[in-house]
């Protein structure tokens, strides 16, 4: 009996001590909800990891969906907010609104309007970038590009302009859709962000 009452304040104390960790959201579409992997390879589940092996007491949660537009984020952000209460967001977004080709002020205004969303609630954020295919467009993507540039840079926020940066050339990191990381390139994700992340963590 008094074995199994410690056993039971030692669980009740662990779920209580998970409960009162800050909390990093992943804000995300497929490329963060790991599509095409076993959660344990996707970058996010990956980085959650990496923090925890470095004794970061933070939670890492994960509210991604694939086929997520800006739009869509826009929308659902509030609810993700009242349910996560984050400190930190690790935005990517956009990626599905160029595959799509949709006008780049749309994306434009619904980055700015998460961003201003996230701010107001003195919420930390790192920003994800990500560019498009060659065969969108020189001028698309170069647009498309500086949305995420001109995003950081109106809200002072840091930004990883490329989250495939240094993978690309590296055999064997994408999924033959030619789209999605695979669970090397989610190690390669998670390795680069981490120092990008780490100054958030300290404030």
């Amino acid at each position: 009996m008094k074995r199994f009452l410690a056993l039971f304040v030692l669980i009740v104390a662990s779920a209580s001590a998970q409960a009162e960790a800050p909390v990093i959201l992943v804000f995300g579409d497929s490329i963060s909800a790991g599509y095409g992997l076993p959660l344990e390879q996707g970058w996010v589940e990956l980085l959650r990891s990496r923090l925890k092996a470095q004794g970061y007491g933070y939670q890492v949660v994960n509210a991604s969906v694939s086929g997520e537009t800006t739009a869509g984020g826009l929308a659902r952000l509030p609810r993700a907010l009242e349910l996560h209460h984050p400190s930190i967001v690790i935005l990517e977004l956009g990626g599905n609104d160029g595959l799509r080709g949709l006008p780049l002020d749309g994306t434009r205004h619904n980055l700015d309007a998460v961003l201003t969303a996230l701010q107001a609630a003195k919420i930390r954020i790192l920003l994800m970038g990500i560019t498009l295919p060659p065969n969108y467009g020189a001028d698309y993507v170069r647009s498309f590009n500086a949305v995420y540039r001109d995003a950081a840079t109106k809200h002072h926020v840091p930004l990883m302009p490329m989250l495939y940066d240094r993978i690309y050339t590296v055999p064997g990191t994408i999924q033959e859709d030619g789209i999605h990381p695979t669970a090397k390139g989610s190690e390669l994700i998670a390795e680069h962000l981490v120092p990008l992340l780490l100054p958030l963590l300290h404030k």
